[in-house]
């Protein structure tokens, strides 16, 4: 699959406040998006409740492979991307 440059540049006809949005170049979306860890440990806690179920108490993960960015309307890898997603990430 061809990585595709996701546009983050300012040109003159955006508006300030979304100039450095993410786009996809493919088809345009600049709102959807997965992020994909390869090789990933998944550790969840659970407490057993007084009437037998259970309740998450907690979890941590850790990744241990490659991680990808993709558009999640035509599926197009946006990977060159990702630092900016993880620096607006809150």
């Amino acid at each position: 699959m061809e990585v595709a440059r996701a546009r983050m540049a300012c040109d003159p006809k955006t508006p300030r406040k979304n100039c450095m949005r993410i786009t996809c170049p493919g088809c345009g979306n600049d709102s959807d998006f997965i992020e994909v860890a390869d090789n990933v440990i998944l550790t969840t806690r659970y407490v057993q409740n007084e009437d037998g179920s259970f309740s998450q108490d907690g979890d941590e993960s850790q990744i241990l492979g490659e991680i990808k960015f993709y558009c999640a309307e035509c599926n197009a890898d946006l990977t060159s991307a990702h630092n900016r997603f993880l620096e607006m990430l809150f």
